[in-house]
């Protein structure tokens, strides 16, 4: 078990999200929170704002901090509104063009005008050199190093601030990669260099290229404000320890943050994955849908036997919200989740159809919503959940916001009602259910994509706008069960205090069953179990570190790979009939059947190093104890009936357990809002969760 109260008696976890950065401090046992408006220019600012607040809440002074662990969504707003640095790419002569080409695959079949994103960089600042390494790792075509030096001048002249090296085959033998390194450092050192042999030694050019550049292109800008950050806690008296929350669900310094900043592109979601998974095994709940929605963009997530679903490959900057295939792929151990643009801030419009849209396009926190009072001219999310009446204009974010709702409903009338001949209500009535829609719509994609019935599961929500839409989400999808966890409107900022120090090490190495090879086996994880675990103590060195091996298999012919878990003995005493029995099983449950007479291949061989999950005690789930007390009562718009209901308001520090509450409903916190829909009850757990269910006709 991880007592993580022995660790440091103060531990503070940060989220900056695209419009609110959320920071939490746990002392003893106690969380306290705040959330800030995002400071884009400078997001430190907004960390040390937070900060002093929840000290002050806490009554702890900033110095007594033992740890901090943070989250981020800048890397992924770089790599979408393509604000990284000058970066370059050298790659093998004849492979210049691999991210732009892509995979020639075409996402929308039939699309004439289909519009695929453009590479990260332009042909102009992809460069090559004369070499081959061929697909056993042995150089066909060796390296010339005066070539590299004469090409090492050329991009220090461009004044080029970062470098990605991707050469073919890399993964199998990085000797020209770390060539070409070493050449840079010798006449550029102040060019900052990624090597894809070491961001994502995978098989596949177009996704380990396209993971090196994304690596390189927000290299600088992280390393500055990692920096900055630093530097700005210092000056407050905070000199612990900075670890950053990785894309995987796990935890790592700040240094290797720094250098492998990738990894950090869903890190913010990841973090919401963790704290629901977290949330799942306090009630043993096998079965679970994560619903994380912020001011940009709401997350889902399957969460199965308390862990969540993970993938090694994802999309950014998708230029069809839906379309997998339209992003730019990243190769990364990652948590897979289905990411939509519709959060808080999310902006709505009439389409040429007049239809409502809404996203993936945010007002962010500047200028906001336009009930900020900032200068937004265009109807939010929250502007139609404010006309609804599902937030109190006076108590939005513990008060430090006033919302002026007369704005609101100006914009929805100027933007959307009198393109459709709507009042403001029904135009905000049109907003959320288009929104509500979206997200329920990719909920079943998702769902069905993994082979999963959701009416099997339950919802857990979190995030500053989720608890808002969670009951009409749960409607729409058939969900019978949700749950509001204490401190969810900053629940990812939670989940960062709850998630192990962890990294995983991948190598891409051709294997036919035909042609097992025990020993080359057992050596390879041998190194990859080396190389996670030097990542992981770099973090702690006291701690346990456990070991999960994982391989990725598939029949001779097939695209794409499934992962196959594999034991500890498995993995150090490998034998054929163990890794194709394994296969088979997973096989057979994702497809229904397997394939006869046809040999089996090994592609990926990943081993993840983490330190023990946080052991959680199990909820005493409680019956009715009464209702709780309403504090007052206000009008609220309930979709499903089309219509505004009578409304109680209810707090939620005023709840004692078992106490209930039936919709509609508003149960008010400084974070956020749980929206009862008539169809619904609460009641208080002993937790602080509140646990929303079917209401009895």
């Amino acid at each position: 078990m991880t007592d993580f109260d022995s660790i440091d008696s103060v531990r503070m976890g940060v989220d900056i999200g695209g419009t609110f950065t959320d920071v939490v401090i746990e002392k003893a046992g106690e969380l306290f929170s705040t959330k800030v408006l995002t400071t884009y220019i400078a997001p430190e600012n907004a960390i040390i704002d937070g900060m002093l607040q929840v000290c002050a809440k806490a009554g702890v002074s900033a110095a007594e901090i033992g740890q901090i662990i943070h989250g981020t969504t800048l890397a992924t707003n770089a790599l979408i509104e393509r604000s990284g640095a000058k970066t370059a790419l050298i790659t093998t002569q004849g492979f210049r063009d691999v991210i732009e080409m892509r995979t020639e695959s075409r996402f929308e079949q039939y699309d004439l005008n289909l519009r695929l994103p453009e590479p990260l960089l332009p042909r102009q600042q992809r460069y090559t050199v004369n070499e081959r390494i061929n697909a056993q790792g042995q150089v066909y075509q060796a390296l010339d190093r005066n070539d590299v030096e004469s090409l090492a001048r050329q991009i220090k002249t461009a004044g080029y601030q970062s470098v990605a090296v991707g050469l073919l085959h890399s993964y199998l033998n990085d000797s020209h990669e770390k060539m070409v390194r070493d050449v840079l450092a010798e006449i550029a050192p102040e060019i900052m260099v990624s090597l894809s042999s070491e961001v994502s030694p995978q098989m596949r050019e177009y996704e380990r290229f396209n993971t090196v550049v994304a690596n390189a292109y927000i290299k600088p800008l992280m390393k500055s404000y990692l920096g900055r950050l630093e530097g700005r806690l210092a000056e407050q008296g905070v000199t612990c320890n900075v670890f950053l929350m990785h894309s995987g669900g796990g935890i790592i310094s700040i240094e290797s943050a720094a250098e492998f900043p990738v990894r950090l592109v869903e890190s913010g979601p990841a973090g919401g994955a963790v704290f629901a998974a977290t949330i799942a095994a306090r009630y043993g709940l096998d079965k679970v849908l994560s619903f994380d929605m912020g001011g940009t963009t709401a997350k889902i997530c399957l969460i199965n036997n308390q862990t969540p679903k993970t993938s090694r490959v994802f999309e950014v900057a998708r230029t069809y919200r839906f379309k997998k295939g339209s992003g730019m792929p990243i190769s990364i151990p990652v948590i897979d989740m289905v990411e939509i643009g519709a959060g808080g801030g999310s902006l709505a419009h009439v389409d040429s159809m007049r239809q409502i849209r809404v996203g993936p396009e945010s007002a962010g926190s500047e200028p906001g919503p336009a009930c900020y009072g900032q200068g937004g001219k265009r109807p939010a999310v929250t502007d139609a959940d404010l006309v609804l009446g599902k937030l109190d204009p006076n108590n939005f974010a513990g008060g430090s916001i006033t919302l002026k709702t007369s704005a609101s409903e100006k914009v929805l009338v100027d933007e959307l009602g009198t393109k459709l001949n709507m009042d403001a209500q029904m135009a905000a009535y049109g907003l959320v259910e288009v929104v509500d829609e979206n997200m329920a719509n990719a909920a079943r994609v998702h769902a069905v994509e993994n082979g999963q019935d959701l009416a099997d599961y339950t919802m857990i929500a979190f995030g500053g706008a989720a608890p808002l839409h969670a009951g009409r989400l749960c409607e729409k999808l058939g969900v019978d069960r949700l749950l509001v966890p204490q401190g969810a409107g900053v629940g990812s900022a939670i989940g960062f205090l709850r998630a192990p120090f962890s990294f995983e090490a991948n190598r891409s190495v051709f294997m036919k069953l035909s042609d097992f090879a025990p020993a080359v086996i057992s050596e390879l994880l041998s190194e990859l179990e080396h190389e996670a675990r030097g990542f992981v103590k770099r973090c702690d060195e006291t701690a346990e570190i456990l070991s999960e091996f994982k391989v990725y298999m598939r029949y001779s012919g097939q695209g794409w790979e499934i992962p196959v878990m594999l034991n500890a003995d498995q993995a150090k005493n490998p034998t054929m009939k163990v890794f194709k029995q394994l296969f088979e099983d997973d096989y057979r449950s994702l497809f229904g059947r397997v394939v006869d007479g046809m040999d089996i291949e090994i592609t990926v061989w990943a081993v993840n190093a983490t330190t023990p999950s946080l052991i959680v005690d199990r909820a005493e789930e409680l019956s009715n104890a009464g209702e709780a007390a309403i504090d007052s009562h206000r009008s609220i718009f309930d979709p499903a009936l089309g219509q505004a209901q009578h409304a109680a308001v209810v707090l939620r520090n005023g709840m004692q357990c078992g106490q209930t509450v039936n919709g509609p409903a508003a149960i008010t916190e400084d974070e956020t809002t749980v929206i009862l829909p008539t169809s619904r009850k609460a009641i208080m757990q002993i937790d602080g969760c509140i646990d929303v269910r079917v209401r009895a006709s």
